[in-house]
């Protein structure tokens, strides 16, 4: 596969780190020789210095022979036309573009990026995701991480290990048995920075982060199983009036009418502006860092705090006065990957990062075979990948524990129709079934070849 991505910043630079190791040809577009330069020493990819919107450039990069061009500079126009480009001159067959001005994604244009007009296949806006990201964490308070999968029927989720975890040292296999009703399985285990694919005879420690699967319904009584019971919040404390709190601000309000949501902003226009927008938030100008400003938004009383301002310095500190004040709950936004392994420590309930949100995002539609969509293990450890499973894949047709699955590779839910399956080793798949599936990363290339289309199906 031949891809080229415009923009070498930390979600270009993320992306391009994933594709080259599964061997994809790859080339970076930017017009900051520094950051062209720190791609290609540390990555296996090409590069070259320029406008990604240029023709001549587009030329340069392999735009002829592409199969896919992935824009996510910091300006949509520079996307838009990139991908424009690729497709008049070029005619690359998948486009993929980061968009995150508000007009351009109002529904009322959604005709503008058809194909008779500007055609981009996909388009990505991080602040949306992110803002819909957190406000599934909000819904299922004690998980840092929340993800539905076969349309909502199913739910991967993150939870952490405390020493008061009702299942520490039981082996995995035993669940079933303590647990009849409980239907979930345990896809991924991340312990002392080292990810691990669980087997029957493993158990989970104080101090692990576990991921597992569950059949939506279930994910109450699942979080129960883990000793989460906290109940959703209702009194939200929102630092940062940027694009994602006020998307995250509006989503509240909208859906969680219940919730009494205070949003804290330092920019006063900006402040201004996010208060003539919502319609029950109450937004306060000043600096979340003054514990005059977290008296007046009563943090001791809140139950949650997301912190989502532009500056991860911020977002962490704010987030531990708040909890020392009384809040419970700390959301915290985080974009250098280095500040992400210290805030667990600290005592910050969950990080989100934009930049794995984004790549996730991203991955579903560069993955080959019928796979639905994708979501990305932090630390390069796997994913957890939702597909169809055709008459000719070697895993239909027979119990699973005779299936010839890779290494790594664990089956999470199957979903026939209406039903919802938790898989065990007798289960066998059908034909148009969807399975949820965790591949650890050295085995991902393996699963899209499980789920190809292969030429005897036609």
């Amino acid at each position: 596969m031949q891809v080229i991505i415009c923009g070498a910043g930390q979600v270009g630079f993320n992306i391009a780190r994933y594709l080259s190791t599964e061997n994809a040809d790859i080339t970076v577009v930017d017009q900051s020789p520094e950051l062209v330069g720190k791609v290609t020493e540390l990555l296996d990819v090409k590069g070259l210095v320029g406008f990604a919107s240029h023709p001549d450039i587009l030329e340069q990069a392999g735009a002829a022979d592409a199969d896919m061009i992935i824009a996510v500079t910091y300006a949509d126009e520079v996307n838009m036309v990139a991908c424009q480009i690729c497709h008049s001159i070029f005619d690359v067959p998948t486009k993929i573009a980061r968009i995150r001005h508000h007009s351009y994604l109002d529904p009322m244009w959604a005709d503008l990026f058809s194909r008779d007009h500007m055609p981009i296949d996909v388009i990505i806006s991080p602040e949306i995701e992110v803002a819909k990201a957190i406000e599934r964490r909000l819904e299922i308070p004690g998980a840092f991480d929340v993800h539905p999968l076969a349309n909502g029927k199913v739910s991967l989720i993150g939870v952490h290990c405390t020493p008061e975890t009702p299942i520490l040292d039981t082996p995995l296999r035993e669940l079933t048995a303590l647990f009849p009703d409980l239907h979930i399985v345990v896809v991924g285990i991340w312990r002392d920075g080292q990810g691990i694919v669980p087997r029957p005879e493993d158990v989970l420690l104080a101090g692990d982060d576990v991921y597992f699967v569950s059949e939506t319904t279930h994910v109450a009584r699942s979080m129960a199983t883990f000793g989460h019971e906290e109940t959703e919040a209702r009194r939200i404390i929102i630092v940062g009036a940027g694009n994602i709190g006020l998307n995250l601000a509006s989503a509240i309000e909208k859906s969680h009418p219940q919730v009494s949501l205070k949003l804290i902003e330092i920019d006063k226009a900006r402040a201004e502006t996010a208060a003539q927008a919502l319609d029950r938030a109450v937004v306060i100008h000043g600096n979340a860092l003054d514990a005059e400003i977290l008296e007046e938004a009563n943090a001791n009383l809140a139950e949650t705090v997301v912190a989502v301002s532009n500056d991860d310095e911020v977002n962490i500190l704010t987030s531990l006065l708040a909890k020392r004040y009384g809040c419970q709950r700390a959301v915290t936004l985080i974009n250098k990957t280095s500040y992400a392994a210290l805030v667990g420590p600290l005592g910050i309930d969950a990080v989100v990062s934009p930049r794995a949100i984004t790549v996730s995002t991203i991955l579903q539609h560069v993955r080959r075979g019928r796979i639905r969509s994708v979501h990305s293990i932090p630390e390069g450890f796997g994913e957890v990948i939702e597909a169809e499973a055709l008459e000719t894949s070697s895993l239909v047709g027979v119990p699973i524990r005779e299936a010839d699955l890779p290494d790594g590779v664990i089956v999470g839910a199957i979903v026939r129709g209406d039903e919802v399956i938790i898989p065990r080793g007798d289960t066998v798949v059908r034909a148009n079934d969807l399975v949820v599936i965790f591949a650890a990363t050295a085995a991902v290339k393996k699963i899209e070849k499980l789920f190809a289309v292969k030429l005897e199906f036609f």
